[in-house]
């Protein structure tokens, strides 16, 4: 994530701020040039002659990114994606709701940055990416992914009701972005996994068609396999292929935007930006180069705070060849 400032003061900016909390000025964020902009009284701004405005979803989704201006409200490009979300009556879950979108939004920034492709269900019905946002406190909800289609439980998005799941499936980790990460894994499996890769897929993770009911099954009687953390970045991983894939899917953008946002701050090298790591296995050993002392004295950072480490996960040779498999997936390697 890159640092950003208020063109009107120099304030520094997060990515989320709608607006600038020293002099006021409302703001938005614009994708195409990936740029926090100050806007007029009318909540406008023209950018390179385009006029834009705010997302419609400014208030429902806490949306601050901008859309070009057509006379009639429209949607940015994360909240387009999302299908279905809470009613206006559910209060809560509407709160919920605002902070998914929230990391929803980080995700689909790193996901045009690294240059993945993204086709909602409007241009592809069938396996088209959208987003089903939705709250177990009512009603049944599933965190999953199929054939595009990503449903969330917006549960998830209150501190206490994650924590209490972490706790009871023995996670080290789980967070929104992190739900999100690990699904949009399952996407693009679809979209990225053809006949010229799936040899080495199958070498590395398995047979994606291995029967996942009966893995499910096993995984929840039996647990993970002894040993599985020379092979596997997480016990989860270890239920099907296509899991395995996702968690690791998952790693290679949580690696990919923690460095990003590290060189924002000089605390990484400039290269590591999410838009300068060179091609193949050679940029991948840089990454993983600067990655692995990163993580490490951010773990000792947040051991000094008395909390938990922020990265607790060993990425053993063989891990390392699957994260290392998804970098040469990515377009802009």
């Amino acid at each position: 994530m890159r640092d950003f400032l208020c063109h009107n003061c120099g304030q520094r900016l997060s990515f989320e701020n709608s607006k600038c909390l020293n002099c006021g000025k409302p703001l938005g964020f614009w994708l195409e040039t990936r740029t926090i902009h100050n806007l007029d009284e009318k909540e406008r701004t023209e950018i390179d002659g385009t006029l834009l405005e705010r997302c419609e979803n400014t208030k429902v989704a806490q949306c601050n990114w901008l859309v070009a201006w057509t006379g009639t409200p429209s949607l940015c490009e994360s909240c387009r994606l999302t299908r279905t979300l809470p009613p206006e009556t559910d209060i809560e879950a509407r709160a919920e709701y605002g902070r998914a979108e929230t990391a929803k939004r980080r995700l689909v920034l790193e996901l045009d940055e690294l240059k993945l492709p993204i086709v909602g269900r409007d241009d592809d019905p069938q396996t088209g990416l959208a987003f089903d946002l939705l709250s177990s406190s009512d009603q049944s909800v599933i965190t999953g992914h199929d054939n595009g289609l990503i449903t969330l439980d917006l549960a998830e998005g209150d501190d206490v009701h994650r924590e209490k799941l972490r706790v009871q499936l023995e996670e080290p980790y789980r967070t929104l972005l992190g739900h999100f990460r690990h699904e949009i894994g399952h996407y693009y499996q679809i979209v990225l996994i053809d006949d010229d890769v799936r040899p080495k897929f199958e070498e590395l993770f398995g047979n994606p068609d291995d029967d996942y009911q009966a893995a499910l099954d096993r995984h929840y009687s039996e647990g993970a396999p002894a040993g599985w953390p020379q092979n596997y970045v997480s016990s989860y991983a270890t239920m099907h292929p296509a899991e395995d894939f996702a968690e690791t899917f998952a790693h290679y953008l949580h690696i990919r935007d923690t460095l990003d946002t590290a060189a924002a701050f000089a605390m990484a090298p400039a290269g590591s930006t999410l838009d300068s790591v060179l091609p193949g296995d050679v940029g991948f050993e840089q990454l993983i180069g600067w990655w692995l002392p990163l993580s490490w004295a951010l773990n000792q950072i947040n051991r000094s705070m008395g909390h938990p480490d922020l990265y607790p996960f060993v990425l053993p040779p063989a891990v390392l060849d699957k994260i290392r498999f998804v970098h040469n997936l990515m377009p802009a390697t």
